[in-house]
């Protein structure tokens, strides 16, 4: 039988004090993706087979490199497997920096388990060469449940798998702007990011020119590297949105544990919710305190308007059996009906 959870953490709308740079990024200072075509060797019999015609083509021409002369149709080894590497290349990297790889293959291979990647380049968007990755592969240790088979056996990663040969220039020091990247719109987090640092600063060097842009310029007597370190390091009073995820696939809600829903009744199949403004005690019911009243006898829940939450109501429908699914039925439907304001998010 597969069991589903109902997981909780905090997301409320308090304010918190938050480094500038944990909620803004810097325009321009980003990662770069680099990808590459290679081959992996050295598989127990787990690699490619004759209909990967792409693999064996490879392999004759990695061979040719070598002097070593053979027609593809002539070979016959499973120990080969054709692969896409991907890594990430991230802001400022220089050469001989390390990178973590992942190893994906892309033919019938059945496990790149125990394989070792041939040296493999890693080109950017501008087909130019960043990086080169070779080494063995790590699977993890990830087992289908019952058997001793890798359940992502035809992905693995190399960590530190890569060398940067080539660096993406970017020169920070000399720049006299700089603009900041909300990673939520938001006015009032982008005004007070403005407010922080012209106060910190003791003159007018950043302004928000929309929710979620704040362009910056640097004062005079510093570099742009002090004047980033300085701006981005403050604190500043940051609201968190009230959310509700809801993953529909395997059954989970997070939520925050005090958004309040406001008075409703809501039938669902068997179920009653009835949220009003003071609890009324039935026949049968069971007082679960936080002004929560169930009743298993008639599938009823009773709450306090004034005390209930959205992870109350999850926690007294689980008590009354209430599946995953009926309980992410009845979380939609009270979004719909406003009883929650919340902003709901499925996945």
């Amino acid at each position: 039988m597969r069991l589903l959870f109902l997981a909780f953490v905090l997301i409320t709308t308090s304010l918190y004090a938050e480094r500038i740079k944990d909620i803004a990024n810097v325009v321009g200072v980003r990662d770069n993706q680099v990808i590459g075509y290679g081959l992996v060797v050295g598989l127990s019999g787990t690699g490619d087979g004759s209909s990967s015609e792409f693999t064996l083509q490879s392999l004759s021409n990695l061979l040719q490199t070598v002097n070593v002369k053979i027609d593809p149709d002539d070979i016959k080894s499973k120990n080969i497997a054709a692969v896409i590497v991907t890594a990430k290349l991230p802001p400022f990297a220089r050469q001989g920096d390390s990178l973590d790889t992942v190893v994906s293959s892309i033919g019938d291979a059945k496990s790149l388990e125990g394989g070792t990647l041939l040296m493999t380049p890693l080109k950017g968007v501008d087909g130019e060469i960043y990086a080169l990755a070779q080494g063995s592969i790590s699977i993890g240790g990830r087992n289908v449940r019952g058997s001793g088979t890798p359940s992502h056996a035809t992905a693995g990663t190399i960590f530190e798998g890569a060398l940067v040969e080539r660096e993406v220039v970017y020169d920070i020091y000399s720049q006299l702007n700089a603009n900041l990247s909300l990673k939520v719109s938001d006015f009032k987090t982008a005004l007070a990011i403005e407010n922080s640092i012209n106060l910190h600063f003791d003159e007018k060097v950043a302004v928000a020119i929309d929710p979620r842009t704040v362009a910056m310029q640097r004062p005079g007597n510093i570099s742009m590297v002090e004047f980033l370190a300085k701006a981005l390091d403050l604190n500043i009073e940051y609201e968190k949105e009230n959310r509700i995820i809801i993953d529909e696939r395997t059954g989970t809600v997070v939520a925050g544990v005090d958004i309040l829903v406001d008075p409703i009744v809501i039938t669902h199949g068997a179920i009653t919710l009835k949220i009003q403004p003071s609890v009324i005690e039935e026949e049968g019911a069971i007082d679960l305190k936080d002004g929560v009243s169930l009743n298993p006898n008639e599938s009823i829940v009773s709450m306090d308007k004034n005390k209930t939450t959205i992870a109350n109501v999850t926690r007294a429908l689980n008590r009354l059996g209430a599946t995953p699914k009926e309980i992410i039925a009845i979380l939609e439907n009270i979004k719909r009906a406003g009883a929650v304001r919340a902003k709901l998010e499925v996945i």
